[in-house]
């Protein structure tokens, strides 16, 4: 077990609390690893759970596994969290969102496809406006051919980037190795050009 510059346990399998241990063998178990977020949320094993639990459930939306790394990725611009930013980057290419808009989504830029772009815009104003986006907001996204439920489905992912948002920015959650090559600096924390 290492500790984070804040003091926080980056836990493995054995020195997580019990109720955690499961919870950290299913995240290598999927990933071949134990991704660095998820051993420090392992300290809290609700934590764990409620973010573990959150994902999966938003896998099962009608928002396609592009789609979903455009909610995630608009999220962690305005959030400015750089672990996910990196990690999602990864994931994003994987799940075959084109690198215009990955490229746009890292810069907090609109993306060329219309549909991406609404729903990179919406997803961004939900964080901002803190859901506060009113009627007009929810009327673009349905004309870009999302529906009701994927407004709630949106909903879904922010919550589940909260919490990985706001944890990697207390914790400090060091890159995992495969996002060596996709890190990120938050645009409003980067130093003069």
């Amino acid at each position: 077990m290492t500790e984070t510059e804040t003091g926080f346990p980056l836990h493995d399998i054995e020195t997580a609390p019990p109720a955690a241990r499961p919870l950290l063998e299913a995240s290598k178990a999927a990933y071949g690893m134990v991704p660095n977020l998820h051993a420090a949320l392992a300290e809290s094993p609700a934590a764990l759970e409620g973010y573990a639990t959150l994902w999966d459930l938003f896998e099962t939306t009608g928002l396609t596994p592009a789609e979903r790394q455009v909610v995630y990725l608009a999220s962690n611009f305005e959030n400015a969290c750089r672990y996910c930013m990196a990690g999602h980057t990864v994931r994003a290419r994987r799940d075959g969102v084109p690198e215009e808009a990955i490229e746009a989504l890292r810069a907090g830029r609109p993306i060329q496809d219309e549909r991406l772009e609404a729903l990179r815009r919406f997803a961004a104003a939900m964080v901002v406006e803190r859901g506060h986006v009113g009627a007009e907001a929810v009327e673009a996204f349905l004309a870009a051919g999302f529906t009701r439920a994927n407004v709630l489905d949106v909903i879904l992912g922010l919550a589940t980037k909260v919490i990985s948002n706001y944890a990697n920015h207390v914790v400090q959650t060091p890159l995992d190795g495969f996002m060596s090559k996709t890190a990120w600096e938050p645009p409003s924390l980067r130093g003069p050009a």
